[in-house]
């Protein structure tokens, strides 16, 4: 069972020093706030946060009882997920609601998890969920978005490098938790009803300024715990 070993081996915890250097840190920083800072890298590569924003809504609707059973990505870098269920009730309310912080929590946990030297479990897990979610695609760009997810996230796990992979999760995670704020923020402005904090206000009656202040909450305490890892590595 050679290949069984291997996969084990690519899932254990880190055995070496694997903290970034403060130069290492500025860079993938660097590199992660210009990601978000010029308007067609952001065009482009957004859908990277409207993908865990869907999938958000999918493992938290399966999380409560919800049947998982599609989801498409946009090419105006929008989506929408469908889990099937009780019309309203709490499980709708949770999944519904999932959506928005998803990106901020998950960016938070890669940075957090890449510290602890746990980056390759993390990256195998994340692998899990790719392919789990490749069967409910639901149109082309979908797929191709999905087909290039699981590629880079496949390779970066199997020829596993543990700087590399501490590097590329606390970079990502930073894309997503600044993603998270500006997908935030367009939401906050738009009146429109179909949106999630739309949705979740007709399900409750519970004004929609009141969700957008709880996305607020989750996002900023996302945006700490990153903070403190960067900070810690440049200590």
């Amino acid at each position: 069972m050679d290949w069984w070993d291997e996969v084990v081996r690519r899932l254990e915890p880190a055995t070496g020093d694997v903290s970034l250097t403060a130069a290492a840190v500025w860079t993938v920083l660097a590199g992660s706030l210009l990601v978000v800072a010029v308007e067609p890298l952001w065009r482009v590569l957004r859908i990277a946060v409207t993908l865990v924003h869907e999938l958000g809504h999918a493992v938290v609707g399966m999380a409560v009882g919800r049947r998982f059973t599609g989801f498409v990505l946009r090419g105006d870098m929008s989506g929408h997920a469908v889990t099937v269920g009780r019309a309203r009730g709490v499980g709708r309310v949770v999944s519904t609601w999932a959506g928005y912080p998803a990106p901020a929590v998950v960016g938070a946990a890669m940075a957090w998890v890449a510290g602890l030297g746990w980056a390759a479990a993390f990256i195998g897990g994340v692998l899990v969920i790719l392919v789990i979610a490749l069967i409910r695609v639901r149109s082309a760009l979908t797929l191709l978005v999905m087909v290039v997810a699981l590629a880079a996230t496949a390779a970066l796990w199997w020829w596993r490098d543990d700087v590399l992979q501490a590097q590329i999760l606390v970079g990502t995670g930073i894309v997503l938790v600044v993603g998270a704020w500006r997908h935030l923020a367009a939401v906050a402005a738009s009146p429109d009803r179909s949106s999630d904090p739309g949705v979740l206000s007709s399900l409750t009656h519970v004004p929609r300024i009141i969700w957008n202040l709880s996305f607020a909450i989750v996002c900023a305490a996302a945006t700490w715990l990153v903070a403190m890892e960067v900070l810690s590595a440049l200590r």
